[in-house]
């Protein structure tokens, strides 16, 4: 409960936030608020939370196997102006989970060519009795079977469910942090071509004055030139990025949101580079993953399969006892042990095949379906082990790769600006500049690529480990 409090608090100050678009102040609109928003009005999210409910309603429909059931038989014969006979059997039948069934009802059988044995007296006959398996269907049956193979619907339906969600995630957050990358990228072009356009022209003002040479004039030009192309392309990006983040944000109500340029993204990916121990942890998680749960459960309901055929070797029998009371009840004497021994109806039935081909050609099949599962398992888990590590080796990887180049960035800083003013005291050219300039947004532009990459790597590591909606 306070997870989902704790959500409906974020999003709600997510709608806020996006309904201040109209505002002239910029927000902010971090992956976690993005996610928050998805796996509340997405249709995709919506339509894996119906899994659950479909399953719920599944075990429903299964549990309806041991409903009472009430019955009603009635046949009447007439010929020639003589009454043949009436049949008339009315009772009600309680199937219970330990197999025996509860059968209560009035028989009343009249006519001049009723079989003896089904003659009743004219008030008729009440009775209530059990119908109860020894051997097959003692343990088990068929029933009892299909219920406990349904209530593993849950567990596959809400795996399913986190499955579906977390791809949806996962490919999300690769969308958000290329939104990221070209937002920025688009910040630093825009700048980058803001400063060339003030260098030339106080460029084109020392040519005028005589200071520069007028080549140097072209110098500058063509470098704004450069940036304006690079910046052309920059807006088309950030456009087509911005796009395809708004596909994932919908109301609550089901209709489609916009990003506009007063919603802007994070580049903070909000999580931290792994430590040693949590690597292991992590990995130990691959038993819970969404993946490992749904063969669990399918195993499960081989399991009961299987000990639904092991209880077919037993031989079928069954006896079925019901005490007699003329009437309707509350009439006559009451159900004591000598009158229920005196006016009953008891029988027995039993079968045995001879060969158990059938029973033991379904068992071996059994045997080898859990044998196919236990097997996929293996390489099921095997495979999610090996996808965690190596997603966190990416991670790790990334996230050295990002701190490299913010020392290398930080370099390439100080060259431009030493090159800057080695041209404001005349030891420098404007070629010299333009490459300094054009090196740094080079290396500022792969340092956000970077973390897009990081971020997404720490995305695909939730994702591997099956744990992207927690």
């Amino acid at each position: 409960m306070p997870a989902i409090l704790h959500k409906m608090i974020a999003l709600i100050c997510i709608i806020i936030s996006v309904r201040l678009h109209a505002q002239d102040s910029i927000q902010v609109l971090t992956c976690e608020e993005f996610f928050v928003l998805i796996e509340s009005n997405h249709p995709v999210a919506r339509q894996a939370s119906l899994l659950p409910e479909s399953a719920r309603y599944e075990i429903r429909s299964v549990r309806g196997v041991f409903d009472p059931k009430l019955n009603a038989e009635f046949y009447q014969k007439e010929y020639l102006s003589k009454e043949y006979y009436t049949l008339s059997d009315n009772y009600l039948r309680i199937p219970t989970w330990v197999g025996i069934d509860i059968k209560a009802g009035y028989e009343r059988n009249t006519g001049d060519f009723v079989n003896g044995e089904h003659l009743t007296p004219e008030a008729g006959l009440t009775y209530l009795g059990l119908s109860v398996p020894i051997g097959q269907g003692m343990i088990i049956d068929e029933r009892r079977a299909q219920l406990r193979q349904a209530q593993q619907l849950k567990q596959i339906a809400e795996a399913e469910k986190i499955k579906l969600i977390n791809k949806l995630l996962l490919q999300a957050a690769k969308d958000y942090w290329d939104w990221m990358f070209y937002y920025n990228k688009l910040i630093l072009v825009q700048q980058s071509f803001d400063a060339a356009s003030l260098r030339y022209e106080g460029i084109k003002t020392r040519a005028e004055n005589g200071d520069l040479a007028a080549i140097d004039t072209t110098e500058a030009a063509v470098q704004v030139q450069n940036f304006r192309i690079m910046l052309a392309a920059a807006n088309v990006e950030y456009s087509n990025a911005s796009i395809i983040v708004s596909n994932y944000l919908w109301t609550e109500d089901g209709f489609p949101l916009e990003i506009t340029p007063k919603l802007i993204p994070s580049e903070h990916a909000g999580v931290s580079p792994l430590m040693t121990e949590q690597v292991e942890t992590l990995v130990e998680r691959a038993a819970t993953h969404p993946e490992m749960l749904k063969l669990d459960a399918k195993i499960k309901q081989l399991e009961t399969e299987r000990m639904l055929r092991a209880d077919k070797f037993k031989p079928k029998l069954s006896i079925e006892y019901n005490v007699l009371r003329q009437g309707f009840p509350g009439s006559g004497n009451t159900l004591s042990f000598p009158y229920m021994s005196d006016n009953y109806k008891f029988g027995a039935t039993v079968s045995y095949p001879l060969f158990l081909r059938q029973e033991r050609g379904k068992m071996q099949l059994t045997k080898i379906k859990i044998q196919e599962a236990n097997f996929e398992r293996m390489q099921a888990n095997r495979e999610i082990t090996n996808r965690i590590r190596t997603s966190i080796n990416e991670w790790q990887a990334a996230e050295l790769q990002v701190k490299l180049q913010k020392e290398l960035v930080k370099s390439m800083e100080v060259l431009t600006e030493a090159e800057r003013i080695r041209f404001e005291n005349g030891e420098s050219s404007v070629f010299l500049i333009n490459t300094r300039e054009l090196a740094l947004i080079t290396s500022e532009l792969k340092l956000y690529e970077l973390k897009a990459k990081a971020a997404k790597s720490a995305a695909h590591v939730q994702w591997s480990v099956g744990s992207m909606t927690q």
